[in-house]
């Protein structure tokens, strides 16, 4: 909490990153969670591991022992056999208790207009799982405006853009959202006055903070919270959309 304010972080990643090196553990996102004040996080495999299940089950076994500070999110290969894929997805939800599902198009190329990714976005929508869909670098698999029609074909699926495409491609996420009301923005690598343009056309209640790396992560709250924006917006950003999204949880007091 800052300021009176629940933080929550919508894009935080644990495991071991094939694609980086990076390695993330619970103690390593807790402190610097601690130092900023940020009270809850939602727990993302990095897109490039050497074993997709492991990785499910560290942050089944993160969001079990510390379920006050976590959910959880699976990233599943979309190019698995629909089979192996609906297998993983299942045991995800029923087994681990993750609450959402990773798109990474930068690394899993799955087209957002193909066939492959109608029976992905079903499959998020059967199991009532939000869709993060990393957006911006991985062009052109990851224009935001790719994913307006999946978020049309499957209406009761929220569809979250990570990153907003960033600086380059903030314009389609803008009209992603305008057009589709089950289209979220998730805020992280933008400059406060890219925040500042977005809500001019889309609702705080449809944005959420993230900050992808611990490293970014006082940048990333901390921005918001300094934005002359009205608190109601503040707390809707930092906290209430995601809660509502990823937990079906209470809003800020």
């Amino acid at each position: 909490m800052k300021d009176g304010l629940r933080l929550y972080d919508t894009h935080a990643h644990l495991g071991t990153a094939k694609h980086s090196g990076r390695i993330h553990d619970t103690d390593l996102l807790l402190r610097a969670m601690d130092r900023v004040g940020v009270d809850r996080a939602l727990l993302i495999p990095f897109p490039v591991v050497e074993d997709m299940r492991r990785e499910h089950d560290l942050i089944g076994a993160a969001v079990r022992a510390r379920g006050d500070r976590f959910t959880g999110a699976a990233c599943i290969d979309p190019f698995l056999s629909t089979d192996a894929f609906r297998g993983e997805l299942l045991r995800c939800v029923e087994v681990l208790g993750l609450r959402a599902l990773k798109l990474q198009p930068q690394y899993q190329p799955l087209n957002p207009l193909s066939g492959r990714a109608e029976s992905f976005f079903g499959m998020a929508a059967e199991f009532r799982l939000p869709v993060v869909a990393h957006t911006g670098t991985g062009v052109p698999f990851s224009l935001p405006s790719l994913f307006i029609a999946p978020a049309r074909k499957f209406p009761d699926l929220t569809i979250v853009l990570g990153h907003s495409g960033g600086s380059v491609y903030m314009l389609e996420s803008i009209v992603a959202a305008s057009v589709c009301p089950n289209v979220v923005i998730e805020l992280s690598s933008l400059m406060p006055h890219h925040v500042l343009e977005i809500l001019q056309h889309v609702p705080a209640s449809r944005l959420m903070a993230g900050a992808d790396l611990p490293e970014s992560l006082e940048t990333e709250l901390y921005k918001i919270l300094s934005l002359d924006i009205s608190r109601e917006a503040k707390e809707d950003i930092l906290w209430n959309t995601g809660r509502r999204v990823f937990d079906g949880g209470e809003s800020n007091p």
